[in-house]
């Protein structure tokens, strides 16, 4: 038997949950992703793409 789940419901899922384990304030949240909506769609973008791989990469220890 297999069970088909969207992966939209499975990500407001782990965000309620998420959002009731670290008492995270709601309005913080909804902030946070108007705003990374909201950049993603000026000429910031590519730096801030730019600077999550880069940050990424150097957590991970990848760097050259």
């Amino acid at each position: 038997m297999n069970v088909h789940l969207p992966l939209i419901a499975i990500l407001i899922a782990l965000g309620y949950f998420g959002l009731k384990l670290s008492r995270v304030p709601t309005w913080l949240v909804v902030v946070l992703v108007l705003g990374g909506f909201y950049l993603a769609d000026t000429f910031v973008a590519p730096a801030i793409d730019s600077g999550t791989k880069t940050g990424v990469s150097v957590v991970n220890g990848t760097t050259k």
